[in-house]
């Protein structure tokens, strides 16, 4: 099924879950029906409050859109059970046109694969091996099956046998000199009409006589075969093509493949992809965390194209994307932060505007195509614009977020003011969070002249809960830092009343000392007046790295 993901970016803020909504509904609204919301984080106290306020579910949770084998699969799996007769088995294979066949249990767990090449080496035996051509394995039951015969007697019909095959086309003398070198009791004696063949056959107590030709027999051989508990079919067929078939009556389970591989639905396409290649097999059984087989992946299935394609919000680079997000195709990017390192192999609908949030741009998207926006989608609308700009007070805001919340403000029926002061303080990211949570809530990686570093910022009510829990947070932002290979990890904790920030780094002390704010406590500086990661903090810190790299290793 087709799919568009209209996501955020990985720990997700306000603005991003809003984008990610809104956007999806827009896009539903002007025909693309596929487009779906998603998120690839967990959604902050605060956003909770926002979806709780206006009655909108959380998008979807997607951690990784990488292709797995589940995408590309044939689900319908074509399949039959261990007791199926090679003729049947064959016949699925001709008629659905596949080359391999999964033989499945009552459980769906895959007890070996049919290939023709593998049930060509039981019908057309090497010259070292050819008396097999004349083994038949089978019941009298699956025998009869197979050919379609009549039986007129049969004993003991549902006991599987190894027989051996003997086609019956020679003088009476001829088939009485060969009879003494098999055991009768293994013996399937094809023959036509031949009365005096049948009769010979029937009191050396042959196992089994095949008359061919779909021909009649009398009623003194039927009683003899009865007496002599010889079983006796009536096969519809000439005798070649009767000798051929009683071959095919063998099951399924004795020629299969029991050393196939197989992968399971959620590993990725490309962890697979050089296993497959290698393999002499063609085609894969797929299975779920079970063990039952739910699809079955061909070496031709790799070059199918995934139908899940991506739109990304609030974000535009691959580090700060959802994981696997360079595996897919990107169909748009809506965007308001600096645009980094990014290609694509066709144009795409690119949006990035310098204002204060990404969802001013989607409420201008609606505004500018007249495409009805609901009260619940004008409130979230509402809150990841004051959420981004601190309603309209940072530094990044620009006349057009002003004219958009005043409109917003009409479509939702919400005071941007009152909502403002009730949305900060609905949670306190550092009270309700573990340190090394908290430090990712709204944590973002960039990538400057090769070196990466993550940068979090944190939106509260007054410095007393940093304060309080300082030493903590510190050490989770070096574990963090140090577990990532990052050259400096930094929070960036904004105080949304005083307008003005802390910022603590975790990195070489070279670093930290190059950092030209007063410091307030050992790695922890005073930002005043400056409260937009982006704008703000994020220039100040790469021109900083710059520098400090330029003198030596960091």
């Amino acid at each position: 099924m087709s799919e568009i993901l209209v996501i955020g970016h990985r720990n997700p803020d306000t603005d991003s879950i809003c984008a990610a909504i809104a956007y999806a509904e827009f896009k539903h609204r002007t025909g693309t029906r596929d487009a779906v919301a998603a998120r690839c984080g967990e959604v902050n106290e605060r956003t909770q409050f926002v979806l709780r306020t206006f009655g909108v579910p959380a998008p979807m949770f997607v951690a990784d859109v990488s292709p797995t084998v589940r995408d590309v699969m044939q689900s319908n799996v074509i399949s039959v059970p261990p007791r199926t007769t090679a003729v049947e088995a064959l016949a699925v294979m001709d008629e659905r046109n596949i080359r391999v066949l999964p033989v499945l249990d009552r459980d769906r767990r895959c007890l070996g694969l049919l290939s023709v090449f593998k049930a060509s080496k039981f019908f057309f035996p090497s010259p070292n091996r050819i008396f097999d051509s004349r083994r038949v394995v089978a019941s009298v039951r699956s025998l009869a099956r197979t050919l379609g015969a009549k039986m007129i007697c049969a004993f003991e019909p549902d006991q599987e046998e190894d027989l051996v095959l003997m086609v019956a086309a020679m003088k009476p003398a001829s088939f009485a000199a060969r009879l003494p070198n098999y055991a009768p009791e293994k013996l399937v004696v094809v023959v036509g009409d031949r009365e005096d063949i049948q009769r010979l056959a029937i009191e050396n107590r042959v196992r089994i006589i095949v008359v061919t030709g779909g021909l009649e027999v009398c009623a003194e051989i039927r009683e003899l075969a009865k007496r002599n508990e010889v079983t006796l079919l009536l096969s519809p067929h000439d005798s070649a093509t009767t000798a051929m078939l009683c071959r095919a009556a063998i099951t399924v389970e004795h020629v299969l493949r029991t050393d196939f591989l197989t992968f399971h639905a959620d590993e990725k396409l490309r962890e697979v992809q050089a296993i497959a290649a290698a393999s002499s097999f063609q085609a894969f059984p797929v299975l779920d965390t079970d063990e039952r087989v739910v699809g079955m992946l061909s070496k031709s299935d790799f070059l199918k194209k995934v139908d899940r394609r991506l739109i990304l919000v609030d974000h535009n680079e691959l580090s700060q994307a959802v994981q696997g997000a360079d595996q897919l195709e990107i169909l748009e990017i809506i965007d308001h932060h600096r645009i980094g390192a990014f290609s694509t192999s066709q144009p795409i609908l690119f949006r990035n505007e310098p204002v204060g949030s990404t969802s001013t741009i989607i409420a201008d998207c609606f505004f500018r195509y007249d495409v009805p926006l609901t009260p619940s989608i004008a409130g979230l609308l509402l809150a990841g614009l004051v959420s981004d700009t601190l309603n309209l007070t940072s530094p990044t805001t620009t006349k057009r977020d002003a004219e958009i919340l005043t409109w917003l403000e009409e479509k939702a029926g919400v005071n941007a003011g009152q909502f403002t002061e009730q949305l900060f303080s609905s949670g306190s990211v550092l009270v309700s969070q573990t340190p090394d949570r908290a430090i990712t809530t709204d944590c973002k990686e960039y990538v400057e002249d090769g070196r990466r570093f993550s940068v979090a910022q944190i939106e509260e009510l007054g410095f007393d809960a940093f304060w309080k829990r300082h030493e903590a947070i510190r050490a989770a932002l070096e574990a963090y830092r140090t577990a990532n290979g990052y050259v400096f990890s930094a929070l960036f904790v904004t105080d949304v009343a005083a307008q003005s920030s802390l910022l603590l780094v975790a990195g070489s002390a070279r670093l930290v000392q190059a950092i030209k704010y007063p410091e307030a406590s050992p790695g922890v500086f005073e930002l005043a007046e400056i409260v937009s990661r982006k704008k703000q903090l994020l220039p100040y810190l790469t021109t900083t790295l710059r520098m400090v790299a330029a003198t030596g290793p960091l």
